[in-house]
């Protein structure tokens, strides 16, 4: 079982490209990763806790989302050099790094929950409405976060194309 899944990034990347005036996207990229900390450290330190714990939650999630959106809002203007070397220019506010911390940790235990039996994202309810009992689920939910993953590098592509072909303001 492998700790930390780059799969999650594919939801993140679709998702914030196509929200980009709401959300802010290295936010929405990092927390929708960043709950894999918790079974990463469950395995590397051999602790008695479950994989998927308290960070696998909503409760928990909602606590690491406030967590990310203090610190990325006071590092995000640092990544504006990197975002603009992708062609991104997106002007970070407090809102929409909030947003995208929540929405990004909230995708990332929904998706987890549908193939984890040790994830009880409705802590402190110790339940898992949402587990799928279809032995093909693992291969539904990467399936949908590699297609998305690939959709989100089209909507780059054409974004960025689109942004190449705008005319600057003020010229004619």
């Amino acid at each position: 079982m492998m700790p930390f899944t780059p799969f999650h990034l594919g939801p993140g990347l679709l998702l914030g490209l196509l929200l980009l005036s709401y959300i802010d996207l290295p936010t929405f990229l990092l927390a929708s990763v960043v709950v894999d900390v918790e079974p990463f450290l469950v395995l590397y330190f051999n602790l008695q806790y479950p994989l998927h714990g308290f960070l696998h939650t909503f409760l928990g999630g909602t606590l690491i989302a406030f967590l990310i959106a203090a610190v990325m809002s006071r590092l995000r203007n640092a990544l504006s050099s990197l975002m603009s070397f992708f062609g991104i220019k997106q002007k970070p506010t407090f809102r929409g790094i909030l947003l995208a911390s929540l929405f990004g940790v909230y995708s990332h235990v929904f998706l987890d929950s549908f193939l984890y039996q040790d994830i009880r994202p409705f802590y402190p309810f110790d339940l898992n409405p949402l587990l799928s009992q279809n032995m093909f689920i693992g291969f539904d939910i990467y399936g949908l976060c590699i297609l998305s993953f690939i959709g989100g590098v089209v909507v780059y592509v054409i974004k960025l194309y689109s942004w190449r072909r705008a005319p600057k303001r003020g010229q004619n």
